[in-house]
């Protein structure tokens, strides 16, 4: 899958890419060293280098073999955060390897903060020359929109979009996210 990104924003490459494989799903790169198969892990140093490398091996793996089947991945931010310095070079090359075999990519690290973080949260996935850069980024809006707005801005600026988090599936998620407001609604609702 051959597409350049210049005149068109991420949103419609991404329908696209989903339209063009007719999957809908993303391929979540939510790699951790111990969950790698041994026959992979024993070959690299147990340490964050070793790690890091035998991550991106597997990662790459993967790509390779999904190429054209599935528009985009999903990298998880902590499981390469863990790994230090090493393992942001690890998201980094993996991000540029997706995108070289035509891959949309969402980085999954749910950023939010007010003010002057919100924009640093930005300019490191979302912001033309982002170290991280990244199609799209997860982000969660519970802060407010001035912990969202930094994003949008950089987004209307590059054409990159956000996933904002409106109602999240893990178990506890409701104590917050489905409180009944005044108007009837749930709080999440209110999100959407």
């Amino acid at each position: 899958m051959e597409m350049t990104c210049q005149n068109i924003n991420q949103i419609d490459r991404l329908a696209a890419a989903v339209k063009e494989t007719r999957n809908p799903t993303a391929l979540g790169l939510d790699t951790k060293f111990g969950y790698l198969p041994d026959s992979l892990a024993r070959r690299y140093p147990d340490d964050e280098a070793g790690r890091a490398s035998a991550v991106y091996e597997f990662n790459r793996s993967l790509l390779d073999a999904l190429r054209g089947m599935v528009p985009c991945v999903k990298i998880q931010a902590a499981y390469y955060e863990m790994m230090g310095c090493e393992g942001m070079e690890c998201l980094r090359k993996t991000a540029g390897e997706a995108w070289r075999l035509g891959y949309v990519v969402i980085i999954d690290a749910k950023r939010g903060d007010i003010g002057a973080t919100a924009e640093a949260y930005s300019a490191a996935y979302l912001a033309d020359g982002a170290p991280f850069r990244a199609d799209f980024l997860t982000v969660n809006p519970y802060l407010g929109g001035d912990g969202v707005m930094p994003f949008v801005k950089d987004c209307e600026k590059t054409g990159k979009g956000i996933f904002a988090l409106v109602k999240t599936s893990n178990p506890s998620s409701g104590e917050f996210q489905d409180i009944i407001t005044g108007d009837g609604r749930a709080l999440y609702e209110h999100v959407a």
